[in-house]
């Protein structure tokens, strides 16, 4: 977690919240946060052999609302429909990897970053290739509405290949119908490093410059201060109890 993040949460301790009439609560009188999260991202949040919703950032919503006084509801909602959601009122808010950028915020509001990204391009590990422009005439694949797949959309040369899932573009790399996919890096370190059958094949060839960081924040819709309060309050009280450096290094180890 970058120095910067920590700080901005770490602030948002020092102003107070007031809960608004209106928000839902449970048995208990807790506000309930319900959260949509395209669960096809490890180690970010996916399903695992259980059928159970898990991941970095589930945990790390999950801790959030314990330590804000809160209950979150996460519940799986395909990327090619969840903005939409989020605008028609199906639920708070989005929490899968979403990136904060000045496009999206015109749309939907953000709470503080939790975590900051780049762009990983994953190839064959006898590719050569250093650049994005390597590969000029070549299918470079990625998951659509993604910024992985809006830095290959704005590659002169190359070949777009949008896709429902990261797995499945992962999936035609691997076969041999792409050259290469992009994608944020610990998705592309989880597919690439560590699932054993795609590590003897793939790589991390390089990482998109950039010239702005890039932080993935919970998406709100538009004015709803409420929940936007509500999400800072607990990732600012996660990260002064400890909660979120024990969940960072559960899902990407100590360094």
């Amino acid at each position: 977690m970058s120095k910067k993040i920590i700080m901005i949460l770490m602030l948002t301790m020092l102003v107070g919240f007031s809960a608004e009439a209106g928000m839902q609560v449970n048995s208990d009188g807790k506000p309930v946060v319900s959260v949509a999260s395209d669960c096809t991202w490890p180690p970010m949040e996916f399903i695992n052999k259980d059928k159970q919703i898990v991941g970095f950032s589930v945990d790390l919503m999950k801790a959030a609302a314990e330590a804000g006084g809160y209950v979150v509801e996460i519940k799986n909602v395909a990327w090619d429909g969840i903005f939409a959601g989020l605008a028609s009122g199906k639920y708070d808010c989005i929490c899968s990897s979403v990136t904060i950028n000045k496009q999206r915020k015109k749309g939907m509001d953000f709470s503080d970053p939790y975590f900051e990204v780049q762009q990983s391009v994953v190839t064959n590990k006898d590719s050569n290739a250093k650049t994005l422009a390597d590969f000029k005439g070549k299918k470079l694949g990625a998951q659509i509405g993604t910024t992985g797949y809006f830095a290959v959309k704005k590659t002169d040369g190359v070949v777009a290949k949008s896709y429902d899932e990261v797995g499945l573009a992962m999936e035609d790399l691997y076969n041999g119908r792409i050259s290469a996919v992009v994608c944020d890096d610990p998705i592309a370190a989880d597919f690439a490093l560590q699932q054993e059958e795609y590590a003897k094949r793939l790589k991390i060839a390089f990482v998109v410059k950039s010239d702005t960081p890039e932080y993935l924040g919970v998406a709100v819709q538009k004015g709803n201060k409420e929940v936007v309060d509500l999400i800072n309050k607990g990732l600012a009280a996660a990260v002064k109890n400890g909660s979120y450096d024990k969940i960072k290094a559960k899902w990407f180890g100590s360094n």
